[in-house]
């Protein structure tokens, strides 16, 4: 039985002419490479090269072989491609932003797992990072912060931005507050936060320069630091829960608009997915429950 890495061997040397630059392609030393073409040429009976000073050429069996053995080598090709395929067919690769609610992609993970036949795959960062990984084919979909510009895009939910207080904090009760009111909290700093630099310079250009007790990444520490008492902090509504209230903040009126973005390469394939549908549809689910 001739092994393909004989073919490479045998392929490489005809395509150079010179066993040292064969050798340099297939990433092995010249010696290796000689014994294996002294290997292949025992299996077939016949030498397939002349060997000269100058330049290595096929004999008239090498060349009869190399008929074969390009037609070899592109089977092999096409069989290797279309399992990569049909692998990729079945992986649904979705980048996550870090600034959605565990709880949410806790329930959109196991409706998506509950899909047979396909497979998905997480990958969690922010939009900077994401973004890149879309663009170079390293996932087929984001799910995440639109812009402005949403065309081709699809919008799963849009919601403003609040203050995040301990339900047991003397203005937890009301619907709306002035930045003055909370001018001597302290704050959470949520270092993932798609607004961070709207939100520092809404406080600044009032004169509120409060003392920051933590700063996080993490949106589950920051709701932990919220609901415990450290300080408050700016969040997306989608963070409401028992134990935090989410009065709005007079002034500061940015929104965001969370839904997915395709790879255009990708995009039949991504609407064909079961398991992307239904990922989405859980998280516009939970965004619709959370706003009725």
């Amino acid at each position: 039985m001739i092994e393909r890495y004989l073919i490479h061997y045998f392929l490489a040397v005809m395509d150079h002419g010179n066993f040292s630059r064969a050798a340099q392609q297939c990433g092995v030393s010249q010696p290796t490479l000689s014994v294996g073409i002294a290997k292949l040429e025992n299996i077939v009976g016949h030498v397939l090269f002349n060997r000269t000073n100058r330049r290595v050429e096929l004999t008239s069996f090498g060349s009869t072989f190399a008929v074969h053995a390009r037609r070899i080598e592109a089977e092999f090709a096409k069989a290797l491609q279309a399992m990569s395929v049909d692998h990729k067919s079945k992986l649904v690769r979705i980048g996550i932003v870090s600034t959605l609610p565990s709880a949410w992609i806790e329930a959109a993970t196991r409706d998506a797992c509950r899909v047979e036949g396909e497979k998905i795959e997480l990958v969690e960062g922010r939009m900077r990072e994401l973004l890149p990984r879309l663009k170079r084919g390293r996932i087929d979909v984001i799910i995440g912060v639109l812009g402005n510009d949403v065309r081709g895009r699809e919008v799963l939910f849009e919601e403003s931005y609040t203050l995040a207080l301990p339900d047991t904090h003397p203005l937890a009760h009301r619907k709306m507050l002035e930045p003055e009111e909370v001018a001597d909290a302290d704050m959470i700093v949520r270092g993932n936060c798609e607004a961070l630099p709207d939100v520092s310079r809404f406080f600044t250009q009032r004169g509120v320069r409060p003392f920051f007790a933590a700063r996080t990444t993490n949106e589950d520490r920051a709701v932990a630091y919220v609901r415990s008492g450290l300080g408050i902090t700016v969040m997306p509504r989608c963070f409401a829960q028992p134990g935090m209230a989410m009065p709005a903040l007079s002034g500061f009126d940015q929104r965001r608009k969370i839904g997915l973005l395709l790879d255009t390469a990708n995009a039949g394939r991504m609407d064909r997915s079961q398991s992307l549908r239904r990922f989405s549809a859980t998280i516009r689910s939970a965004a619709t429950a959370l706003q009725s």
